[in-house]
């Protein structure tokens, strides 16, 4: 074989692998579209969904047992493995279950900074979920300094999140019980200040989510789940 039938034997073979590739992602593609949706309250098996501060992963994988899947799920939390070891009986049987299923865990994502997260920032998402925000019970529940903590928090989380989303046809989602002195957090005006506006309000009930417990997260017994109370959650989009 001459030079020049091996060099066009080359050019041949790379076209030819370039067509296996295109007819490779076009398959998963066509895989991907052809499976069935399947729904968990608000949120699809079609929808690509970030988790916050879910605590021990419960409601993650609440929503991906409904699935069957994880793929299209990134759960996050501020706590390391070990804290989250440490913290809650069932968090690390909950984040393994998770990453068999395809889901992305990811630590020490700080809510207040995650849209400049090495991976978060690459990514756009049809969800983004943030269910009870909460800095820690560093001062009395209905103090002045305790509730503007949380209002930073939630700031910062919208004002992140607004980054990471999807525009035409994401959502941001915030469960937040309701009542004194929760109502003192300002959802709806903080949203709207960073270019966000309210889709809808919808009552939250545990029961729709099997499986989900909620966490108190801080203090001597993180484990301990809490007084949830009347709760809504607040759907806001980018106007």
């Amino acid at each position: 074989m001459t030079k020049e039938d091996e060099g066009e034997s080359y050019e041949l073979k790379s076209e030819n692998d370039e067509e296996d590739d295109e007819t490779d992602e076009s398959e998963e593609e066509e895989e991907v579209e052809a499976e069935e949706e399947k729904w968990r309250k608000h949120y699809s098996s079609k929808q690509r969904i970030l988790l916050v501060g879910d605590g021990d992963f419960s409601f993650s994988l609440c929503l991906a047992r409904a699935f069957g899947s994880a793929r299209n799920i990134v759960a996050s939390t501020l706590d390391t493995q070990e804290n989250i070891a440490s913290k809650y009986n069932n968090g690390i049987r909950n984040v393994r279950e998770l990453e068999e299923m395809g889901c992305l865990v990811l630590f020490g994502v700080d809510a207040k900074k995650m849209s400049q997260h090495f991976f978060l920032k690459t990514q756009r998402f049809h969800r983004i979920v943030y269910n009870f925000p909460h800095v820690g019970f560093l001062f009395r529940e209905d103090s002045y300094c305790q509730i503007q903590l949380n209002r930073k928090l939630v700031k910062e989380f919208l004002r992140n999140s607004k980054v990471l989303l999807r525009k035409e046809e994401g959502e941001i989602h915030i469960t937040h019980k309701e009542g004194e002195p929760y109502n003192k957090w300002d959802l709806v005006r903080k949203a709207e200040k960073i270019g966000l506006v309210l889709h809808e309000i919808v009552p939250f009930c545990k029961d729709d989510y099997p499986g989900y417990d909620h966490k108190r997260a801080h203090g001597r017994n993180p484990d301990d789940p809490f007084n949830l109370g009347d709760c809504s959650t607040y759907k806001f989009r980018v106007t």
